[in-house]
């Protein structure tokens, strides 16, 4: 904003600004209805449709679907074949163009469970404001199945398509011997859903995976997900303090994705994971991709990070003698926790991603 702009030219466009960020809100909880009830995949599959040709293949009320079609034509989600026609005979589609970011949840491009991750977020958004009051913290727990679904829906493409062929592979020596005998064992911590660990095992075919997180529907979930996968005889998910002393220097490589900056002792963590990997393993950090130091005018996705950290991943990790990380994890403040946890060294690793740092912690 330019202050030296009139008090009402500011006001004006602050005003055009806020009347965006409703219109968006508005299109994404439009977009999680869609989503949770099919819609968007009825009409790719089934082609165009009226309302009651929508809401008969997804057993819906076609006066709800009917509302819905027109908020999304309106909001350019949709597109409608002829506007003049009467209410219950226009026939509404997905453009082509649409319906990867929307329905193809092999897609890198796939965006839809972002809608569910913030409603996931807004939820309980009483209890967030009384903790902003008191500097408690909010359990992952309490963000319910919406945080959890979405959050793995939207790291899967990246996880399925990249792990084996883009990311690990650029750290040669763990390539190497993430493929040799004797078989190696990994360890991936804050493993959610599972997919992290799952791309791992189905990308090195001899190694053995263990996956670690404390939410027990999660683990639950991350087993269906390996039985499905066809690779539960080689992971094993365990809702466990990967602390224990019976572990130490067990593995091989020592992951954590998108886990660390949540966490209430990102020092503690650290340093287990270090002991995970005894002298010979290695760490590996993967966390969001941020700028290097706070800016309004940044050219990094900054304004993305600090929404889920404001939400969610901050009243996760606050707690007592918590540090209080939250998503805009900066690289000099990992490095901090790192030497705090023992580490000598930090390596930015030369892997390019819009969204995630790749860090590998030397001992």
């Amino acid at each position: 904003m330019d202050s030296a702009l009139p008090i009402e030219a500011q006001r004006d466009i602050f005003i055009d600004r806020f009347f965006n960020f409703v219109s968006g809100t508005f299109n994404l909880a439009s977009i999680y209805i869609g989503d949770r009830l099919g819609l968007y995949r009825a009409l790719t599959e089934g082609g165009p449709a009226a309302a009651k040709d929508l809401a008969d293949r997804t057993h819906t009320h076609p006066r709800y679907i009917r509302e819905w079609l027109e908020q999304q034509s309106v909001a350019g989600i949709l597109q409608v074949d002829d506007e003049r026609q009467e209410p219950d005979q226009r026939r509404y589609s997905l453009p082509d163009g649409h319906a990867e970011p929307m329905i193809d949840c092999q897609s890198l491009n796939y965006l839809a469970p972002l809608a569910q991750m913030i409603f996931g977020m807004t939820r309980i958004l009483p209890e967030v404001v009384e903790a902003y009051r008191t500097g408690n913290g909010v359990p992952y727990s309490a963000f319910g199945s919406d945080m959890r679904e979405a959050q793995a829906a939207i790291n899967y493409p990246a996880f399925a398509n990249e792990m084996h062929t883009a990311w690990l592979p650029k750290i040669p020596d763990v390539h190497a011997r993430l493929q040799a005998a004797p078989p190696a064992r990994v360890a991936d911590i804050g493993c959610g859903y599972g997919w992290s660990t799952i791309s791992i095992a189905r990308g090195y075919p001899l190694i053995q995976v263990d996956g670690f997180d404390l939410d027990e529907p999660s683990i639950e979930m991350a087993k269906q997900n390996a039985r499905h996968s066809q690779v539960d005889d080689r992971v094993n998910f365990m809702v466990r303090d990967a602390s224990d002393p019976a572990l130490a220097g067990q593995y091989d490589l020592v992951t954590a994705f998108e886990a660390l900056h949540d966490m209430q002792n990102p020092v503690g963590a650290l340093r287990m994971m270090g002991n995970l990997a005894g002298g010979h393993g290695t760490v590996l950090i993967v966390d969001e991709k941020v700028a290097e130091s706070f800016s309004v005018n940044g050219d990094s996705m900054d304004w993305l990070m600090y929404g889920y950290s404001i939400l969610h991943c901050l009243p996760v990790g606050m707690g007592d003698s918590a540090p209080g990380t939250g998503t805009v994890m900066r690289q000099s403040t990992l490095e901090n926790y790192a030497r705090a946890a023992g580490f000598s060294k930090v390596e930015v690793l030369p892997i390019e991603n819009m969204l995630f740092r790749f860090y590998r912690l030397h001992l």
